[in-house]
Formats: structure tokens, C-alpha cells, sequence
């Protein structure tokens, strides 16, 4: 198994290119089952749920063919309607095909995904606005199996959260639904918009992405597309809090400001000099920074998904701060490994309570998520000595080349294949 070693101290310096959103690109993806015409989705990441994405839909016979940082996708005629759990299983995102063959085929069997180690994150919320589709659901032998002999029909669907997922799954099964769907409460990610951006240069009639009543309008047919997949927000955040922990200098290529409001902003408040210009962002340390509390929350506010990385930031300032998650339970997994550095750091609920110390010391750690192993890496590069990461597939699910872009910008990083 692969581990990542990391010798810290090192100060980043430089300019790092952000690669495409994994969350935008998979639904996406997934959206090129709508139609039987060629696409071709540009600014793809080289990651582990992309090429899971890519081997799911070859599966399901919507083939598919990787240029570089391009998928070009093409029908071959004929879609099976199974998701077989050991594709569902290595990624939750998986439930994203429950929409498409939905809206394609009228039945769908998906496995269940199963739990996950951020929270339960249920498919109930997906299940219920189905239904009030018009499919007949049924869940036998650790399947969902759904099906709408008629085709499905518009309908009024208020979440009682505003699930990204869900709000992606039904506008992904409306768009070839019969009248008017209308989603209240919907999620306002920057991922919805790309999706809905999508789906209309599709042909789709998709209204209101990015506020909270989305408006979508059936159609008979959707047709092939070209699209650039937005950047990547997540890592761009957590390259700016590798600058702030490392004491930097970087320049972010290919980002966009406007996604990184929440993030910048409470970076600025600390005393990290940001700049923003023509999609690119600059940012040096400059002083001693000072601690902030955040409550993670639904877009547009603080990102859920930096929250891990934020705690590692925290422990390294003087004073103290509270950092409190809202969105998923079970998401301070990181915290037993950051006490290993030698942060100082006490877990109450949904709250955990940081009291800077002056430095880390590098320690053996192991990543329970994508996101903690983020903690972890920045957290390697603002120690002192030696820290060895082990169970880094987590981190290649959504960080796209991390050791060759944290090398470029001058860490002492590599990788050790098969330890």
C-alpha cells in the first residue's frame, strides 16, 4: 500500500494550477447518459472517483474514452439498468446514476451504498422526490430497484435539506420528465450551476441553479455537449491554507475567486494577504496569524469539505479557537491524528476546541477520509522532521497530482509505491 512521506519545514513558494472540480465533473459525467450523441467534458482530474465514474458508465454500456484531461463519451445502443454493488461500493457518488437510466430506461436497480465514514449521508431524500415522480420503489436484496412503466412526471419536491446530491439526482431524471419539476429548497453549489449549464446546452430547460427554487422544464430529447468543468474550490482552499500553515507565497492558476468567498474571506480575517485577479488568486503570509472560529454550512457558506484542513491550520496559531460541524456527523476523524503532531485539540459534539502550540513534530499518521488526509498532508508540512502517511488512497479520490504540485512549490514530498 502507497505512503506518502513528507520531511517539513519547508516554505511553499510559487504558482500551482487548479485542476477541474471532482464534484462537478461526476455528475456531469453522469449526464452524458441522457443522450445517445457524443459529448465531450474538458478540465476532467486524473483521480480515483473520475476513472470509477468512467468504468461505471462503460459497465452500463455508455462507453467512454480519456484524452488527456478530456472524456469523450458515446452510447453503444444499449444501457443496462443494474448498478451492481461492487461499483456502487467505491463511491457514494454512485447514486448519481439512479437520475439518468431513471429518465432513460424508466428502471433503475441500484445497490445500496452503504455507510461512510463522514456520516450515514441516507438516499431517503433521493427515494422520496422519485417517488413523488411517479416510480414504484422497492429495496429487496440490498438493491433499490425503481421503476416508472409510464415515465416519470414534473412535480413539486421540497428537501427538508439542501442535499447537493439529491438536488442533482432529480434535475439529472426531470430533465426528460413529462411537464414541470420545481425543486424548493434546493442546493446552491457552484456544482449545481456547472451541472444546470450543462444540461441546457443539452437542450434541457433548467432554471434558477444557485438559488433555492430550481425550475426545470421536460423535454422529448437531449443532445451532445462540450464543456469546461469548473475548478476545483476545495483544493483550491486547501492550497491556500498549505500557504498560511507554511508560512508562503503561491499563486493559484485556473481558480475562481467568487467559489472561495467563505474560505478568502476568513483567511483575510486572520491576516493572509489575498489578492484576486482575472481568475487567479495570490496569497503570501505576511504576520502571525490570528485564530478564527468557523461553523461549517451549506453553500454559500464555510465548506464543510475544509473544515479538517481549517483545524490543522488552527492548531498552529497562538491563542484559541472553536470550529463546530453542522453539515455531516462523525467528520472529526481527523483529530486523533492531529493530536499525534502534538496539536492540542479537545472534541465536545459537534464542536471541537483548538489551543494553538508553537509547533508540530512529524509523526506516523493515517488518513480515515479524503479530507482528513488533507489535514494530515498540511499538517506534514508545517512540522518539524519526518511524517509518514499511510492508507493515502483516500487522498487520491480527490487531489489531482498532490505531490508533484506540493513538490513544485518547493515541499519535501514524495511517494513510496507498494510499503
Amino acid at each position: 500500500m502507497d505512503k506518502i512521506i513528507i520531511r517539513g519545514g519547508k516554505r511553499l513558494k510559487g504558482k500551482v494550477k487548479i485542476s477541474g472540480s471532482k464534484n462537478s465533473a461526476l455528475p456531469i459525467l453522469f449526464a452524458s447518459i441522457l443522450t445517445d450523441e457524443p459529448s465531450t467534458i474538458k478540465n476532467v482530474p486524473d483521480l480515483a472517483d473520475i476513472n470509477t465514474t468512467v468504468s461505471f458508465m462503460n459497465f452500463i454500456g455508455k462507453k467512454t474514452l480519456k484524452k488527456g484531461s478530456s472524456v469523450i463519451t458515446f452510447s453503444s445502443g444499449n444501457y443496462k439498468h443494474i448498478a451492481p454493488y461492487d461499483l456502487v461500493r467505491k463511491m457514494r457518488a454512485s447514486v448519481l446514476i439512479m437520475g439518468p437510466l431513471l429518465a432513460r430506461l424508466n428502471r433503475v436497480d441500484v445497490s445500496l451504498p452503504g455507510g461512510c465514514a463522514i456520516g450515514a449521508r441516507p438516499i431517503d431524500i433521493h427515494l422520496e422526490a422519485f417517488k413523488k415522480m411517479g416510480a414504484q420503489i422497492n429495496v429487496e436484496g440490498g438493491y433499490v430497484k425503481m421503476s416508472a412503466p409510464e415515465g416519470l412526471s414534473g412535480a413539486e419536491i421540497k428537501f427538508r435539506f439542501a442535499s447537493v446530491g439529491a438536488t442533482e439526482n432529480v434535475m439529472l431524471a426531470a430533465v426528460l420528465a413529462k411537464g414541470v419539476t420545481k425543486i424548493i429548497n434546493a442546493a446552491k453549489e457552484p456544482e449545481i450551476c456547472d451541472l444546470s449549464d450543462v444540461l441546457n446546452k443539452m437542450g434541457a430547460d433548467v432554471k434558477g441553479a444557485g438559488t433555492k427554487t430550481i425550475t426545470i422544464k421536460g423535454v422529448n430529447k437531449l443532445c451532445g455537449f462540450t464543456h469546461n468543468v469548473i475548478a476545483d474550490r476545495i483544493e483550491a482552499a486547501t492550497y491556500l491554507i498549505a500557504c498560511a500553515l507554511t508560512k508562503g507565497e503561491i499563486t493559484l492558476e485556473n481558480a475562481e475567486p467568487a467559489h472561495l468567498k467563505a474560505v478568502t474571506a476568513k483567511l483575510k480575517k486572520a491576516g493572509l494577504l489575498i489578492k484576486e485577479k482575472n481568475g487567479a488568486i495570490y496569497a503570501k503570509w505576511v504576520k502571525d496569524l490570528k485564530p478564527q472560529n468557523i461553523n461549517t454550512a451549506v453553500y454559500p457558506g464555510f465548506p464543510t469539505d475544509v473544515q479538517a484542513q481549517w483545524t490543522a491550520l488552527m492548531c498552529l496559531l497562538k491563542g484559541k479557537s472553536k470550529i463546530c460541524e453542522t453539515v455531516f456527523e462523525n467528520r472529526f476523524l481527523h483529530v486523533a491524528e492531529l493530536l499525534r503532531f502534538g496539536a492540542k485539540l479537545i472534541t465536545d459534539g459537534k464542536c471541537v476546541y483548538v489551543s494553538g502550540v508553537e509547533n508540530f513534530s512529524g509523526a506516523p499518521v493515517m488518513v480515515s477520509d479524503l479530507r482528513a488526509g488533507a489535514a494530515l498532508v498540511l499538517a506534514g508540512l508545517a512540522a518539524e522532521g519526518k511524517t509518514v502517511i499511510s492508507r493515502i488512497y483516500h487522498l487520491d479520490r480527490g487531489y489531482d497530482m498532490l505531490e508533484k504540485k506540493l513538490k513544485k512549490l518547493g515541499a519535501d514530498i514524495k511517494r513510496i509505491k507498494n510499503v
